[in-house]
């Protein structure tokens, strides 16, 4: 295959043009290093290199004009706009940068396609009154306002233009109208100067001019690159512009056309891949290349296009590692630097100048990539003792100073993320100035290692270093929400451009990258509708009729620009790998491009379309399954020995694998910062307030005159138990005051209750609250100790009959007390697992002496209360009508014990392993 770029210099020479005299005008910068290469394999003989520039150096040479970056444009048409506007009707700089984009962007259209700003303004301003026009009398100040816009946009236009011009400066349409305007001078100065222009397309109206005024005055060589059957089909959009200069430009009335090739209808292999989602396309690109490297090694002739820049960073984590030289020439969106998310989150948080953090908004900064490995001092690391402080605590709110206090010897990193920028953009722009500088010190210290994290370093330098100089220079960042606002208006406009070394290895590159350029071996990625072609999108003040009225591109015209780059990398390939996402991704379709649908109605070429799925095994849900080892049942004796809770056994019936991990593991479940109080902390508040009225009351019968008098210290004794259990927590509003409020409703309601009960005549003796015993538990086939440890949260006497009642703060229905068979008592957990505790805690209370049978053993829900007393029963039969046994009886402990030796035999049994349970662990 030979390129295009070495075809153009071979027929140069043989029109005996001295290759070193010429200038060559290329579509992009890269190009001309490849042409530099493919010039080097001509020439026999040493000649200093032709001057070589890609079409915006060439037309900014022409217009004396410098090229300013977009951040400097905004600030700049923004004096213009303050300078036109009234006070009371300016905006400020943050909501006037997200209209003035899209304002720029319209300007550069208007002046790189010729349009008079005259009419065009006027039109616009026109079809607005007109829109707004009205029967119905004198318009509304918003009516007002919004046409004063369209009737300034002129004035915008030529105060901003007027403005740049003095300081010789522009963007780029003003740079190629002032181009144009100089064209005739430029002609005259450079007699004998020939320009060569290779791999156009769609040319401006401004380049148009400049090419064919530079070939009217036989000052250039212009070399198209277009098959002859794209350009012969009077349909084709890879052949709509050049058509029309055919047709249009008066040079080729009298001068041929270069070039029509025919390489297009050559063999091809091109296979066609619907893989879902991006991270697929990566890893299957990482698969071809990984095929393709083993038969050719150097891998120059293969490119990697790329549809979307997102895939840039998964794609370099995909590629295998036995490739080892790869360039990659694109521009990366700030957006997608791993950085941008810290940048945005820490300026984010200082946007209102809080005086205490969110916990959350703390952990994502301390926990950032970039951040957390700052804070390593030998093994420790003060960011991971900070985020451990905060979850201990239940901190949901911290102060700077706090966590300065926490970081010890981080204190003046901490400073530097933390410390009030006193809502000012100045000090949020040096602190994150001195933020990078603290990531590099760190970088630099490991030498030759994160050279990608130093490129994203360096831009981000450059873009604070850029807002610095222009807030210094113009003063309109006035807040930090503004300086927040346009801070993320840059991230995606502004790009990471990524440059190497193009003559070496695989080659990764964005579509418009790689113009003029041609492969053997091309993968385009992304090729979906909305993404290859990009499709309708309206990102102007401009209606499209309008532009179709002064000859400005419209969506039309771009799907014509990349249908022409995708097909024009297929002219010379041979192999060919067409890959697009399956998936439906929000607003993207997982819908092909209109382009593969082309090429299998075009019917050209054979085409291998085949679909992947992620290669999931059917991997069959197994229940964990662990041995009793010597080293488990020593683990199950010691904790035998220490004492089984009711609790303890209940989760085992649950699942044993929970048990296995909390009990015989010792592995503690990690706890979050409770936002919210939770349901245990409720619990606990419940028992511990309840605690403190009754167990001065141990002996003591209840009166109704005692009652009242807890209901005066409700509120005082739940606040103490919160801030206790809910530490640094804030239960003073939001859903934390309901929960609070919650917690005295319950505690009131229940006191409320007892108060009903002696008034009606019930007598009610307290004999122990939270009685906490441990008794010996004999089984006669085990050879080592048992206990049974008991915490029961109330034993009373309630007219004359002993009560054992354990509180739940969640609700508990009577068929949850119940049992039928004495077997099933240790089998279902959701059905039996409470009559289970409260038959626990009978038979501890009973064998240390601390109750007399027969008793009564239940439930109090606060949730249920209503219900009353919840009683322990035994059924004959289920159903509604079965005869219940309230009572506890000798027999029913008995009974009892002889399920309780089962579930512990269970337990301790070396041969019965540790089997999980199938749960709905969201019931």
């Amino acid at each position: 295959m030979q390129s295009f770029i070495k075809t153009v210099l071979v027929d140069l020479k043989k029109k005996n043009l001295k290759l070193e005299n010429l200038h060559f005008i290329l579509p992009s910068k890269r190009a001309g290093v490849f042409l530099k290469y493919q010039l080097s394999t001509l020439i026999d003989y040493p000649i200093f290199a032709p001057e070589i520039l890609s079409i915006e150096a060439f037309v900014e040479e022409l217009s004396g004009l410098q090229n300013l970056p977009n951040t400097d444009l905004l600030f700049k048409l923004y004096e213009a706009y303050l300078q036109l506007t009234s006070e009371k009707e300016q905006e400020p700089f943050e909501s006037f940068s997200k209209w003035a984009q899209i304002l720029l962007q319209d300007f550069n259209e208007v002046d790189r396609f010729l349009v008079s700003q005259d009419r065009i303004f006027s039109s616009l301003n026109d079809i607005q009154q007109i829109n707004n026009w009205s029967l119905e009398g004198e318009q509304s100040d918003l009516v007002k306002n919004y046409l004063k816009f369209w009737q300034r946009l002129k004035d915008y236009y030529s105060v901003f233009t007027e403005s740049l011009l003095q300081s010789k400066q522009g963007y780029q349409g003003l740079i190629y109208r002032e181009a144009a305007e100089n064209i005739q001078s430029y002609v005259e100065n450079n007699r004998g100067k020939i320009h060569i222009f290779l791999g156009f397309n769609a040319l401006n109206t401004s380049e148009s001019q400049i090419i064919q005024e530079l070939l009217q005055n036989d000052l250039a060589h212009v070399y198209w690159d277009i098959d002859e059957y794209f350009i012969e089909d009077p349909v084709h959009d890879v052949g709509f512009f050049m058509r029309q200069y055919l047709k249009d430009w008066s040079y080729f009335r009298s001068n041929s056309f270069n070039w029509k090739t025919s390489n297009y209808h050559k063999s091809k292999n091109i296979q066609v891949v619907g893989i879902p989602k991006l991270v697929g396309q990566a890893k299957y690109i990482g698969q071809l290349l990984n095929e393709i490297s083993v038969s050719n090694k150097d891998l120059k002739s293969v490119a990697v296009i790329l549809g979307e820049e997102n895939l840039l960073t998964p794609l370099l984590n995909s590629i295998p590692k036995s490739i080892s030289h790869l360039n990659v020439t694109m521009g990366l969106p700030l957006k997608y630097v791993p950085l941008a998310s810290l940048f945005t989150k820490l300026i984010s948080i200082h946007k209102n100048n809080p005086t205490h953090f969110y916990y959350k908004d703390i952990i994502d900064i301390l926990s950032h990539p970039s951040v957390h490995y700052l804070f390593e001092s030998g093994s420790s690391n003060a960011s991971s003792d900070i985020i451990a402080h905060i979850q201990k605590n239940n901190i949901v709110y911290i102060s700077s100073g706090e966590l300065q206090e926490l970081s010890g010897a981080s204190s003046v990193l901490i400073s530097v993320l933390f410390e009030s920028w006193q809502g000012q953009p100045k000090s949020a722009l040096e602190k994150c100035s001195e933020l990078i500088f603290s990531i590099k010190s760190s970088l630099d210290s490991n030498k030759g290692l994160n050279r990608l994290e130093l490129e994203y370093l360096y831009r981000f330098n450059s873009l604070f270093n850029q807002l610095i100089k222009l807030n210094n220079t113009h003063n309109h960042l006035t807040s930090i929400s503004s300086l927040h606002g346009i801070f993320n208006e840059l991230l995606s406009m502004e790009t990471l451009d990524f440059k190497g070394e193009p003559l070496e290895g695989l080659q990764i590159m964005g579509m418009l990258e790689s113009r003029v350029l041609d492969f053997e071996t091309v993968i385009i990625s992304s090729v979906n509708e909305g993404i290859l072609p990009s499709g309708k999108t309206n990102n102007s003040f401009i209606p499209f009729d309008v532009k179709i009225q002064e000859n400005l591109p419209t969506y039309k015209e771009k799907d014509a620009v990349y249908a022409y780059h995708f097909f024009r990398l297929l002219q010379r390939a041979k192999n060919v790998y067409i890959l697009y996402n399956t998936e439906v991704d929000a607003l993207k379709g997982g819908e092909k491009s209109r382009f593969i649908t082309q090429l299998e109605i075009e019917g050209i070429h054979e085409m291998d379309h085949k679909i992947i799925s992620p290669n999931i095994p059917n991997v069959k849900r197994e229940l964990k399954h662990i041995n009793k080892t010597p080293e488990v049942i020593e683990n199950i004796k010691a904790l035998a020995t220490k004492g089984f809770s009711p609790s303890s056994l209940t989760n085992y019936m649950r699942n044993p694998m929970d048990f296995y991990f909390d009990k015989i593991l010792n592995i503690e479940e990690f706890e979050d910062v409770e936002e919210n109080i939770a349901a245990n902390t409720l619990g606990s508040v419940i028992h511990n307030t309840l605690e403190d009225f009754y167990k001065p009351l141990e002996g003591h019968f209840l009166t109704i005159d005692l009652l009242k008098s807890f209901k005066d210290e409700i509120e005082p004794t739940t606040t103490k138990h919160f801030k206790k259990l809910y530490n640094k927590g804030d239960f003073t509003k939001g859903k934390n005051l309901i929960i609070f409020e919650i917690a005295q409703r319950y505690i009131s309601n229940f006191i409320n209750s007892e108060i009903e009960g002696l008034s009606n005549g019930d007598q009610i003796k307290i004999l122990k609250i939270e009685a906490d015993e441990t008794i010996e538990f004999k089984i006669e086939s085990l050879d080592f100790p048992i206990r049974l440890n008991g915490k029961v949260d109330r034993i009373d006497q309630f007219n004359g009959i002993t009560r054992v009642i354990d509180y739940k703060s969640g609700k508990v229905l009577q068929n949850q007390v119940e049992v039928v068979n004495w077997e099933d008592l240790t089998e279902d957990y959701d059905k039996y697992s409470k009559s289970f505790q409260v038959l626990c805690y009978a038979y501890i209370m009973h064998t240390k002496k601390q109750i007399e049978l027969p008793v009564e053993a239940g439930i109090i829900s606060f949730k249920n209360l209503n219900e009353g007393f919840l009683k322990f029963a035994k059924k004959d039969k289920a159903g509604s009508w079965a005869k219940k046994e309230q009572l506890i009886s000798q027999d029913t402990l008995d009974n009892f014990e002889k399920q309780l030796k089962k579930l512990i035999l269970e337990i301790c049994d070396p041969t019965v392993d540790f089997i999980e349970k199938e749960l709905n662990y969201g019931h």
